[in-house]
Parts: C-alpha cells; sequence; structure tokens
C-alpha cells in the first residue's frame, strides 16, 4: 500500500550404549562430547495481548504487531480499479462484508531465532492517521524493544512499511538493526527525494540484496514482483516449518485473493503484479504453505485454499 508520503520441542539424537557382550567393560558414547552438552536455551515467547499475536514457526518465536489500520471507498479509485463497484458488492456481499468501505490493517512480524531479533516491515508511524503508528506500543506489549532488534527486512518502500524506520525527530527507530532491502528498491528510495532525510538516516544500516537471495539464517527473499521494483516477500523458517511475510502481494484478504486480476492502485506494473499474485496464491494453496498477510485482518497469520472455482484465505485459528 502506498501513502501520500512516497511513502516442542527440540529432536533429540541420543547414542545409547549398548554391550557388545554382556562381559564386556562399560562404554561410553563414542561422541561423549555431544552426548554431554546442553540442549539449546529455549527461545523466549512473545507475550500475547490485543495488539500483539504470539505464535511460532517451528522453534522460533513470532509476534503479529499492530501498527494500526485504514479504510479506503469501495468506489473503484484504490482497490478493483479495473472494475465495477457493482462487480466488488457482490463479491464482498457474498463475503457477509459491508460495500461501502474497505479496511486494510498494518501490522509487521517479529521473529526471535537462536540469536537475533528479525522485524519484518515497520509500519507507517504517523502517516497513516490517529490509527496507525502503533508498532512501538504493541512491541513493548509484547516483551520485546526496539533496541533489541537485529535485522529488518523492508518488502518495499511504500510509507506503511518504511517510515517506522525513523522517530518522529528523525533518528533510528531500531538503533542496532541492520536493515536488508533489495537492490532495486534502495536504488529507488535513494531517489526518491519526498523521502530524503529518511534515506539519509537509515543509509549507514543498510544491507542491499539481490532479490532472491538468502539472508540470515532462516530468511530468505522471495522476489515477488510488480508492486514495486525489487519488491520481495521472505520466507522465514526454522527446520522444515516456514512462514511467507507476502509484504504487498496481496492488500485485501478477499478481494485479492478471489480475483488476483483486479488492479489495485498501488501496484506499479499492474500486469506483473496480477501474475505474481495469482501464482504464489496457487503455489501456496498447493503446497500448504504458511502465510504472514501484513494488510489482511489482524493478526494476518493463515493460508490459502482452494474452494470451488476459487481460491479463498483461512486465517489460523
Amino acid at each position: 500500500m502506498r501513502l501520500a508520503v512516497r511513502t516442542s520441542a527440540f529432536a533429540i539424537v541420543a547414542a545409547l550404549g549398548v554391550s557388545l557382550a554382556a562381559c564386556a567393560p562399560e562404554t561410553k558414547p563414542a561422541d561423549t562430547a555431544a552426548a554431554d552438552a546442553p540442549a539449546a536455551p529455549a527461545i523466549a515467547a512473545f507475550t500475547a495481548g490485543a495488539d500483539a499475536h504470539a505464535f511460532t514457526i517451528g522453534a522460533f518465536q513470532a509476534a503479529a504487531l499492530r501498527d494500526g489500520a485504514g479504510q479506503f471507498p469501495n468506489d473503484n479509485t484504490v482497490v478493483a480499479i479495473n472494475k465495477t463497484k457493482a462487480e466488488v458488492d457482490a463479491v464482498l456481499t457474498a463475503n457477509g462484508l459491508p460495500t461501502e468501505m474497505l479496511d486494510l490493517s498494518i501490522q509487521p512480524m517479529i521473529v526471535r531465532t537462536t540469536d537475533k531479533v528479525l522485524l519484518f516491515d515497520t509500519g507507517a508511524a504517523a502517516s497513516f492517521g490517529p490509527g496507525a503508528g502503533k508498532l512501538p506500543a504493541s512491541l513493548q506489549a509484547a516483551g520485546g524493544d526496539a533496541a533489541s532488534v537485529t535485522d529488518i527486512f523492508i518488502s518495499h518502500a511504500h510509507g506503511d512499511h518504511i517510515l517506522g524506520l525513523v522517530t518522529a525527530e528523525g533518528v533510528l527507530a531500531f538503533p542496532n538493526a541492520a536493515i536488508h532491502i533489495a537492490a532495486p528498491q534502495w536504488a529507488a528510495m535513494q531517489a526518491d527525494t519526498a523521502i530524503a532525510a529518511l534515506v539519509a538516516a537509515v543509509t549507514p544500516k543498510v544491507v542491499a540484496f539481490e532479490p532472491g537471495a538468502d539472508l540470515v539464517p532462516g530468511v530468505k527473499a522471495v522476489d515477488i514482483q510488480g508492486h514495486t521494483p525489487g519488491h520481495s516477500g521472505y520466507l522465514v523458517g526454522s527446520g522444515a516449518d516456514t512462514i511467507l511475510f507476502i509484504g504487498d502481494m496481496a492488500h485485501h484478504s478477499v478481494i485479492s485473493v478471489q480475483h488476483p486480476d483486479w488492479t489495485i492502485q498501488f501496484d506499479g506494473d499492474a500486469p506483473t503484479a496480477q501474475a505474481s499474485r495469482a501464482k504464489v496464491i496457487s503455489d501456496s494453496a498447493a503446497s500448504g504453505q504458511r502465510i504472514f498477510a501484513p494488510h489482511f485482518p489482524f493478526p494476518g497469520v493463515g493460508k490459502f485454499e482452494k474452494k470451488g472455482e476459487v481460491f479463498v484465505w483461512v486465517a489460523e485459528q
């Protein structure tokens, strides 16, 4: 979404000493050091509450952090701009939703690994009206703090995803964090004079990467094209358990999912974005991939599933 600002457990493998003969002397496992090594400490869970939804990704601890929410008129100027209001109304009504306004949420995701604290997008700060800018309070309520964040992963440079990088005073909101941004997106940010102050503040912390790169352990960038140059999702995993942070691949949990070819105003390259959206939804539904959607109803954790002729969003309970 673009604002007015261009803007459980571990599996333990133990070697059991087995006597080869009844009279054989007692022997210790060959790898004594490994057998005697203490188990890795448990990762502290986040505190659940009204603005923080705690969950796990395998051994990792995670939380959706409420930053805010916003509404857009259902008049085909923002969502489904290539359709009519009657067509959109029919879809909303069939899904039990009101037809005058469209509600979108904003929630970054935070993850604790064994040695890092990872934040995915940073919210809208004060740019999305009085209903946004709650990320710092939500993080505190979840039992986290800004200073402990080691890495930030930006999906793209629209304001509701990057403006929380700095405080109202223009200093780094997460002073100890490396800021990972796809190289094409970082180049676009540097060329955008509307966010020049933000770019200057974050430049010393930025780590630009090539689309689709493996980043820190447990995080792989996913090149999801069409929304902005270098728009990235992130596959976050602990062992076989993963969640795909989709950024702005999809905005509305009904319209975007059931009709991925309905254009949203924020997509820079609409045909490419529509193709990306359709593929991610279809592939994720086929594989059972768990999804984190930062604009779907809070907390935005769930899966895509095929239902009849369309795909639907199934929120995690």
